[in-house]
């Protein structure tokens, strides 16, 4: 999950929170099973034709309910106490935050040794299968040059067959957390797989987990997407949760800006971008990409509609805005602005009404890198 490094919280009140915060995770995680912490981590995505039918700080706040019950780190009371209460403020912005995730994985690394437990499974098993049936589906409908059908139902012609397509993909799940959704790909037939996490405690822990299980064509590195390191492209990127964790953070545009020195153009981008830390984002995933390549996202706080427009805003940028000369490491060049286009989504997340607008739970979309 943690796949991000944003700006330190410097005030005594903010690393009050971390603090308390920490501790009643570690309480809240003695008493919770997987399943009730996988189970507790779906969260509610309103959707409607226009986007979403809530507005920004309403949502927000409740992707950071969502994920923080996803944790269970409150631990049960005798008592009620406005005390007992994170501020909403706090919650999200612990959630931004390395050492929050840092302080999480040290905790799923002692319950893995202790009694053998996996960890966290964001957004539930369910989720995770339909994400990797609906991911190999599409590779596979891509690696026979078929037109991408709407239920992702990939006509397979043999196991064999499929496995040849299939280990022909390279993959990076970025925000890896316990790599288990590597795995899974792993045993549906994709064999070059890397897991990133700027966590240090995740990726010990992806380790442990993939070698208790045998999988080992796995390779797990430290690496914060918004700081990648990674000098190699990939056909395909994975992000469960991720981006949600980098949108959740409370600071606004003006702390979120990209430091650009001595560029004129560099003021377009602080007050263009409503915020820096997503677009960020879309740059590293569009460098690490291959031409061609495809995203598979998942989020539990922006629906189907929301992450296309996302990634209009992050075309529509490049469009208006010049690469900085000799700075990008990949093939790209000054002339070349990497962009993305939508290819799929899932449409078979159970759905369900309220006030008039049909929603589900996450939103899964497809792009691609042109």
């Amino acid at each position: 999950m943690a796949g991000m490094r944003l700006l330190p919280e410097d005030s005594l009140e903010a690393n009050q929170h971390l603090s308390a915060a920490a501790q009643q995770f570690q309480t809240g995680r003695e008493v919770a099973s997987d399943d009730d912490r996988s189970v507790a981590a779906d969260s509610w995505s309103i959707k409607s034709d226009y986007g979403s039918t809530l507005d920004d700080e309403q949502r927000h706040a409740d992707a950071a309910e969502a994920l923080s019950s996803a944790a269970n780190f409150r631990p049960a009371s005798d008592y009620s106490s406005d005390k007992d209460e994170p501020e909403a403020d706090a919650m999200t912005s612990m959630f931004g935050l390395q050492s929050y995730w840092d302080a999480a994985y040290l905790d799923e690394i002692a319950n893995f040794r202790e009694h053998g437990h996996v960890g966290e499974i964001w957004f539930g098993t369910d989720v995770m299968d339909t994400v990797i049936s609906w991911t190999k589906n599409l590779c596979i409908d891509v690696s026979q040059g078929h037109i991408l059908n709407h239920g992702g139902e990939a006509k397979s012609q043999s196991v064999e067959q499929d496995d040849k397509y299939l280990s022909s993909w390279s993959v990076l799940d970025i925000g890896t957390g316990n790599g288990l959704l590597l795995q899974e790909l792993s045993k549906r037939g994709f064999t070059d797989l890397t897991g990133t996490d700027y966590s240090e405690g995740a990726v010990d822990l992806a380790r442990s987990l993939a070698d208790r299980d045998g999988v080992l064509n796995i390779k797990f590195l430290v690496d914060d997407i918004l700081e990648t390191k990674l000098d190699r492209q990939f056909q395909l990127v994975m992000d469960k949760g991720t981006f949600d964790a980098i949108g959740l953070h409370p600071d606004g545009p003006i702390k979120r800006c990209m430091p650009i020195e001595s560029h004129e153009w560099s003021r377009a981008i602080c007050t263009y971008e409503y915020d820096s830390h997503q677009m960020m984002y879309w740059d590293s995933v569009s460098k690490l990409l291959a031409p061609g390549g495809k995203l598979v996202i998942t989020s539990c706080n922006h629906t189907k509609d929301e992450l296309v427009q996302e990634v209009e805003n992050f075309n529509q940028r490049n469009i208006a805005t010049p690469q900085e000369p000799n700075t990008v490491k990949d093939q790209v060049t000054q002339n070349d602005h990497p962009q993305f286009r939508y290819l799929n989504h899932v449409r078979t997340y159970p759905t369900f009404m309220f006030g008039g607008c049909v929603g589900s739970r996450v939103a899964t979309v497809a792009f691609q890198r042109n």
